[in-house]
């Protein structure tokens, strides 16, 4: 389910998956296929984990990448999750052939 909210979705974000919803800053995001497959990987993502794990080894890693990177924009850019989800956004068909924790390979 999608819900649109300026206030939900965080300052520099234009979306956030939170299981089971897609948050949007705006409503013309909603056309936007590529940025909604992106939101839908992360879903997958946290379905896996059973959702809370997912969120705290989301946390651990970007605590970890901000010490290495030391930067917000490459932690974040750098944590596996969102680089699976980044290299396969614009693939429509990837959740159709994703195999069980794939993030893993993106470590």
């Amino acid at each position: 389910m999608v819900i649109i909210s300026r206030f939900l979705v965080p300052k520099g974000y234009v979306g956030m998956a939170v299981f089971p919803f897609i948050f949007l800053k705006y409503y013309n995001l909603k056309s936007n296929v590529v940025l909604l497959n992106h939101e839908k990987i992360h879903l997958r993502q946290q379905l896996e984990l059973l959702v809370f794990p997912f969120y705290v080894l989301y946390a651990i890693e970007f605590l970890i990448r901000l010490i290495q990177y030391k930067t917000w924009y490459l932690a974040y850019q750098n944590i596996s999750f969102e680089r699976e989800a980044y290299l396969n956004e614009k693939d429509l068909n990837y959740l159709q052939s994703r195999s069980f924790w794939s993030f893993i390979s993106y470590l």
